[in-house]
């Protein structure tokens, strides 16, 4: 991503602010053991803004009437870090890489930030954010309230989070480009799972051959925790243990995708483990694929996310009434929520720098938003048959379907990005038998 687009970035988020001050802090690193730990992931909304990727950082906005001003602290160099953990950039070489006014190192952010909120009405933080620099920061202009001589203090502590995840809303072109790499990854790693796919594997088998695409392609070995479900264990949603034997006859649900500049990408496939359809898991995978192309052909700015949503759990009941799992009219059932038992989970979500991107659903008055061209969402209708239900028909017990394509609203409607992933009846049969 070029500095350029981190510029626009935070230009469209002070336009958004009114006069004040804006603290956006790093994430910081996570300790998964003793004195191991997790592999470092940025806070997205920092990394939205400035594109920067270390820990114990801080990003600052500052707007008044004359001017807008950007400070950024880093960590400064450190020779032993260097040698352990390796180079940070620094101050200097952050001065020469970032398009900022100012940058600091981050030791001195705590004597500096009382002087930044002097004579600000607005504190722009993330509220559910318990960054110590937060803390400071409000408690600062507590402090500042306090002093004499002060003419104006901060009266209005504003959540920054709602208004970045308003823009991140809608993709750049740049975005877009990252988002495509990484799902032609992902296409990659599923259509080797197909291939590999046999009889009494284990699950963590077809996730470590995906593993291996993602990694040699450079890009991050999983976006989210892997779902591989053979079997019954496709109507656990979140299933994740990824650790039971593959068996003849049944279909495996994977729910897998990579990340790739830490954009996400996020893909399910339901194939059969013998490479053949049974007439059964192939008359509910047609009935689900159905359901999923005629969801993604309503999509085009202005249409809004809950219609969309209704729609798809229309589309979810007749396929149940077909499949004769359901008997009675639709509104009715729908009404009842009968169809809720299988089909549980929403028609998608916003994905981006996040695989659930945490963009709002609903304007300011709490109206379900309409789309736009740039936004950019999952489209995953699933049906699930557990093994031990007795409401269904023996022959489709055990069956659990879902298919996921990443879906970009366009001008003129829509743009499926993952669409080269094969997920026909025939193509998959082909692909498996490869």
């Amino acid at each position: 991503m070029n500095e350029t687009h981190f510029l626009n970035c935070r230009h469209n988020l002070l336009q958004l602010m009114e006069e004040g001050v804006a603290i956006i802090t790093s994430a910081p690193a996570k300790i998964r053991s003793n004195d191991t730990e997790y592999s470092y992931r940025q806070n997205s909304d920092f990394y939205y803004l400035c594109g920067f990727n270390e820990d114990n950082s801080i990003l600052v906005l500052i707007k008044t009437h004359e001017f807008t001003k950007t400070i950024l602290f880093v960590e400064a160099y450190n020779e032993d870090h260097a040698l352990w953990n390796g180079a940070r950039l620094g101050v200097e070489g952050s001065r020469e890489r970032f398009s900022v006014d100012e940058v600091y190192a981050s030791a001195e952010y705590s004597g500096m930030i009382k002087e930044l909120l002097r004579e600000h009405v607005n504190l722009y933080i993330d509220l559910y954010c318990d960054s110590p620099r937060i803390i400071e920061a409000e408690s600062a202009a507590q402090a500042l309230h306090s002093m004499r001589g002060i003419k104006r203090y901060v009266r209005s502590i504003r959540d920054i989070s709602y208004l970045i995840r308003s823009l991140r809303l809608i993709k750049s072109d740049e975005e877009i480009a990252i988002i495509r790499q990484a799902i032609a990854i992902t296409a990659e790693a599923h259509h080797e799972a197909m291939r590999v796919c046999q009889s009494h594997m284990r699950e963590y088998q077809l996730q470590a051959a995906m593993s291996y695409i993602f990694l040699n392609s450079g890009a991050v070995s999983e976006a989210y925790g892997a779902i591989v479900a053979g079997g019954n264990n496709a109507n656990t949603l979140h299933y994740i243990d990824n650790r039971d034997e593959l068996h003849e006859g049944d279909l495996v649900l994977i729910d897998a995708a990579c990340e790739w500049e830490l954009y996400a990408s996020d893909i399910t496939r339901t194939f059969p483990i013998n490479g053949k359809f049974s007439d059964a898991q192939k008359e509910v995978y047609e009935k689900v694929l159905e359901v999923q192309l005629r969801v993604i052909d309503a999509i085009k700015p202005n249409v809004k996310r809950d219609w969309l949503q209704n729609y798809s759990e229309e589309l979810l009941c007749d396929a149940l009434i077909e499949l004769g799992i359901l008997v009675g009219e639709r509104k009715a059932l729908i009404e009842a929520k009968e169809h809720k038992k299988y089909a549980p989970h929403g028609i998608g979500h916003w994905m981006g720098l996040d695989v659930h991107d945490p963009c709002p659903y609903v304007d300011e008055s709490g109206e379900s938003l309409a789309f736009e061209a740039g936004m950019v969402m999952t489209i995953e209708p699933g049906l699930y048959f557990r093994a031990d239900d007795e409401s269904v028909p023996e022959r489709y017990r055990g069956i659990g379907i879902r298919i996921e394509d990443n879906i970009l609203v366009t001008e003129e409607g829509y743009e499926n990005l993952s669409e080269m992933i094969v997920k026909t009846v025939n193509e998959i049969e082909t692909m498996c038998q490869n």
